[in-house]
C-alpha cells in the first residue's frame, strides 16, 4: 500500500439484477445468485485490500447496484463531482454517495439535472499525463466535459463511446499508473482512437483483443504496479508483466451479469500524482448555437437535426422552441450543438446547414476565404455544397452561390460566388472554407398527404419514397400531370434512359415522349444508343426479337454490327438523313432538334461516333444540358442516374424509375422532398405514363390547348 492507493467499496449485501440498463443485464434479471456473489466480492475485496487501502460504505436495501461505487462520482484532490444517473432506476444512489462525501470532507459539485454524468465510470484519471480521459455517448453527456475541466482544473480528453456493450469508458479503458494506457479499440469511434493514437505513444498503448474486452480486462483497478481485474488471456498477461505490473485475477462473473466488474466496484478516492501538480482547465470541447425553421415535428425537420448531431459525435441542447399553432405555421428552434473538437463542430454544422439550419451570431460574420495554392487542390477544410441553394457572406453582403451542385467548392471573385468542381480550381482563386457566414436556403418541406382522386395534388406526396407497394398508376398520374403542364408552359424534361428501356419494351414509348414534346435532352450512354439503334434497324435488343422474345441466330453480333453501320454513316444524325435509321428513341431526337450526350465507359464498343469517351467533357455536356431543367426522369441507369442526380441543383423534380430498390434508395438519400423513387418495370412505367399523358391531354381545358 506504499502507493498511497485508497478506493470506496460497498459490500453486496442487496445485490442482485432487478432491471434492464445495459446489454448485459438482459436476460439476466433475477438469475444473479447472491451468495456467490457475495463469495466473488470477499475474494475481490481480499485482492484489492492487499494492494491498497479500502473504505467500505453502507449498503442500502432496493439499491441493488450502490455496490458499483465507481459510477458515485469523481474524487480529485478534495474535490469530488457527484454522478447523476442517466437511468432512473439508479438515481436513488444519488443521495446516499453525496451524504458519505459530504461526511468524510468533501467539496462536492452537483450538476444540472439535465446533464448525466456516472462519475469514474466514464472519467478517469491519468496521472502519468495529468489529463482526464472522459467519455460520452451513452450515460454521460458531452457538455459534461467543460465542467469538469473548469472546476477540476484539469485537461479533459474527450472520447466517444460506439458499442452499447462497453457503455462506460471504465469497461474498455485503464490508464495504468507506470504512464501505459490499457483500451479496446472498438468500443471508440474512429475520431476517439485518433485521440489516443496522439497523446500516446506507441510503447505504452496496449490494446487489447476483443476477447479480452469481453472478459472486463480493462474494467480494471490500478494500485501503482498491482493490477486488479476479472480474468486475462495469457498473452495480455504477459503484455502487461513484461511492462512491470502484476496481474491479480479475481473471477467476477455475478457482477458482470450486471455489467460491471472489478474497477466498477472500487471509486478511487486518492487519485496518483495529482496533490501540488500544476493544473489548468482545458477542454477541446467547441459550441455553436444554430437556428432551425420549419415544419420541424411534423415534416421530421427537428428529428434529422437532432440525428445528425448525435450520429455526427456531437451533442445538443434545445435552447429555445417555438411550435407553430395552426396547420400550416412553421415553428422554430434554436438549439445548442457541441462536439469534442472545432473540426467535429464544423462538419456537424455542414450536415445541419444542408437542412436549412443557420448559425447564430451576434454580428453575422462573413465566410473565411483562403487562396488555392495548388491547382486543382482546395485547402484541407473547404465547404463542400449541397444541392440547395446557398448564400455566402462577403464584404457584408450575402451572394446567392450560381451553378448550384453537390460536391463542389464555392470560389468567390468579384463579389460573385459559383460552384466549381475540385478539378477546375486555379490557383489565387479564392474558396470558403469552414461554416461561418453560409446559409443554405430549403423550401418549407409540405405536411400536405395525399387525397384519393385529387389529381393537382403537390408533388411533394412523393415525399421521396420508396415502395413497390405504392400504387405505380397513382404515382404515373401525378407525373403525367406535371410533365403536361410543363409542356403547356416551355418547360423543360431531361430523360436519362438506360438499355433496360429497351429490353423492357419501353423504346417505343419513350420515342413517342420525344415525338410529341414532352422531352427536352436525353442524356445517357452508349449502351442506350446502341440497343435503340439495334432495334430500329434490325428489329432485336442485344439479339433478341422483342416482338417473339426469342434469340435470332447470329444475334449476339448484332450491337456490333449497328455501331458499324452508324460510324460508316458518319453519326446517328447522318444515319437518319441517309433514310439508314428510319424510328426509334434517337430517330425521333434527330428529327425533333431534341440534344441528347451519351457519355463512354471503359466496356464500350465502337463506340458510336457521338459518344465523348473523354469523361470530364460528358460531364461538362451533361451539365449544359441540365441547365434549366425542370423535371428528370431517371429510368434504369444507376450510374448515370447517380451522377446527374450529383450535377442538379434542389427544385428539379426527380424521377427515379428501377426495378432495383437500391437504386432508387440512392437517389431518394438526397434528401430533397422533390425527389420521387418507383420500383417498378421501367417499360411498364413508360406504357403508364405515355397513356396517362394521352388522357390528361385530352382533358386540358380549351384555353390551355
Amino acid at each position: 500500500m506504499s502507493c498511497g492507493a485508497r478506493f470506496l467499496v460497498c459490500p453486496p449485501e442487496h445485490y442482485g439484477v432487478e432491471y434492464v440498463i445495459n446489454p448485459w443485464m438482459e436476460g439476466n434479471v433475477h438469475r444473479a445468485d447472491r451468495e456467490k456473489a457475495a463469495a466473488e466480492w470477499q475474494q475481490y475485496f481480499s485482492v484489492l485490500s492487499k494492494v491498497a487501502e479500502t473504505v467500505a460504505m453502507t449498503p442500502r436495501a432496493a439499491l441493488p447496484d450502490l455496490v458499483f461505487t465507481a459510477n458515485g462520482g469523481l474524487v480529485l484532490g478534495r474535490e469530488v463531482i457527484l454522478g447523476h444517473f442517466m437511468h432512473r432506476e439508479r438515481r436513488p444512489e444519488e443521495p446516499w454517495f453525496r451524504e458519505w462525501f459530504e461526511q468524510n470532507g468533501f467539496n462536492v459539485h452537483e450538476l444540472p439535472r439535465d446533464l448525466p454524468f456516472e462519475g469514474e465510470g466514464d472519467a478517469l484519471w491519468d496521472g502519468a499525463r495529468g489529463t482526464l480521459w472522459a467519455a460520452y455517448g451513452f450515460r454521460t453527456e458531452l457538455d459534461v466535459h467543460p465542467l469538469l475541466a473548469q472546476w477540476l482544473a484539469v485537461e479533459v480528453v474527450s472520447l466517444r463511446l460506439v458499442d452499447k456493450r462497453f457503455y462506460h469508458i471504465d469497461t474498455c479503458l485503464a490508464p495504468l499508473e507506470g504512464g501505459h494506457l490499457m483500451y479496446y479499440e472498438g468500443a471508440f469511434d474512429a475520431a476517439s482512437i485518433r485521440v489516443i493514437e496522439r497523446r500516446v505513444p506507441p510503447e505504452q498503448r496496449i490494446a487489447v483483443s476483443e476477447r479480452d474486452a469481453l472478459h472486463f480486462a480493462c474494467n480494471a483497478v490500478c494500485a501503482g504496479p498491482e493490477v486488479v481485474l476479472n480474468a486475462a488471456t495469457p498473452e495480455l498477461r504477459a503484455q502487461l508483466e513484461a511492462a512491470g505490473y502484476s496481474v491479480h485475477e479475481t473471477r467476477l462473473g455475478e457482477f458482470i451479469k450486471s455489467g460491471g466488474a472489478a474497477k466498477c466496484l472500487a471509486l478511487r478516492l486518492v487519485q496518483p500524482r495529482t496533490e501540488g501538480a500544476r493544473r489548468r482547465p482545458l477542454s477541446a470541447v467547441q459550441r455553436r448555437v444554430i437556428e432551425i425553421e420549419g415544419h420541424l415535428l411534423d415534416a421530421g425537420l427537428l428529428e434529422r437535426a437532432l440525428d445528425v448531431t448525435v450520429d455526427s459525435g456531437g451533442s445538443f441542447h434545445v435552447l429555445d422552441f417555438q411550435l407553430g399553432k395552426q396547420r400550416q405555421s412553421t415553428s422554430r428552434a434554436a438549439i445548442g450543438i457541441s462536439a469534442p473538437s472545432a473540426d467535429a463542430l464544423d462538419a456537424i454544422t455542414s450536415r445541419l446547414i444542408e437542412l436549412g439550419a443557420r448559425p447564430v451570431t451576434e454580428e453575422p460574420g462573413d465566410a473565411e476565404l483562403r487562396t488555392i495554392e495548388q491547382e486543382g487542390v482546395a485547402p484541407e477544410d473547404f465547404y463542400a455544397t449541397t444541392i440547395y441553394p446557398t448564400e455566402v457572406r462577403c464584404g457584408g453582403k450575402w451572394l446567392r452561390v450560381l451553378d448550384q451542385r453537390m460536391d463542389a467548392v464555392v470560389v468567390v471573385t468579384n463579389e460573385t460566388a459559383r460552384c466549381k468542381l475540385l478539378r477546375d480550381l486555379a490557383a489565387g482563386e479564392q474558396v470558403v472554407v469552414g461554416t461561418r457566414g453560409i446559409h443554405t436556403l430549403r423550401a418549407p418541406e409540405s405536411r400536405e398527404l395525399p387525397r384519393g382522386g385529387e389529381l393537382r395534388r403537390e408533388f411533394a406526396f412523393m415525399g421521396a419514397g420508396v415502395s413497390s407497394e405504392r400504387r405505380v398508376e397513382l404515382v404515373v398520374e401525378q407525373i403525367a400531370w406535371e410533365m403536361v403542364r410543363l409542356r403547356e408552359r416551355g418547360g423543360r424534361v431531361v430523360v436519362v434512359p438506360g438499355p433496360v428501356v429497351i429490353h423492357t419494351g419501353g423504346g417505343e414509348h419513350l420515342a413517342w415522349l420525344v415525338r410529341e414534346g414532352y422531352i427536352g435532352a436525353l442524356l445517357g450512354g452508349n449502351a442506350i444508343a446502341v440497343h435503340d439503334l439495334e432495334q430500329a434497324i434490325l428489329g432485336t435488343s442485344l439479339g433478341v426479337d422483342l416482338q417473339r422474345g426469342q434469340p435470332v441466330r447470329g444475334g449476339h453480333s448484332h450491337h456490333v454490327r449497328v455501331i458499324n453501320t452508324i460510324r460508316r454513316c458518319g453519326g446517328i444524325a447522318a444515319a437518319v438523313e441517309q433514310g439508314v435509321v428510319r424510328g426509334g428513341i434517337f430517330y425521333e431526337c434527330v428529327k425533333k432538334r431534341v440534344p441528347f450526350a451519351l457519355a463512354g465507359s471503359i466496356r464500350d464498343d465502337g463506340p458510336l461516333p457521338e459518344t465523348e469517351m473523354d469523361l470530364i467533357k460528358a460531364q461538362a455536356e451533361y451539365a449544359r444540358l441540365l441547365r434549366g431543367a425542370e423535371m428528370i426522369l431517371m429510368l434504369s441507369t444507376m450510374l448515370h442516374s447517380i451522377g446527374v442526380g450529383n450535377m442538379t441543383p434542389a427544385g428539379v423534380k426527380l424521377v427515379c424509375v428501377d426495378i432495383n430498390p437500391a437504386v432508387v434508395t440512392k437517389l431518394a438519400d438526397r434528401g430533397s422532398i422533390e425527389s420521387a423513387g418507383i420500383v417498378t418495370d421501367v417499360g411498364l412505367f413508360l406504357s403508364l405514363l405515355r397513356r396517362q399523358l394521352d388522357e390528361q391531354r385530352g382533358a386540358l381545358p380549351t384555353s390551355r390547348r
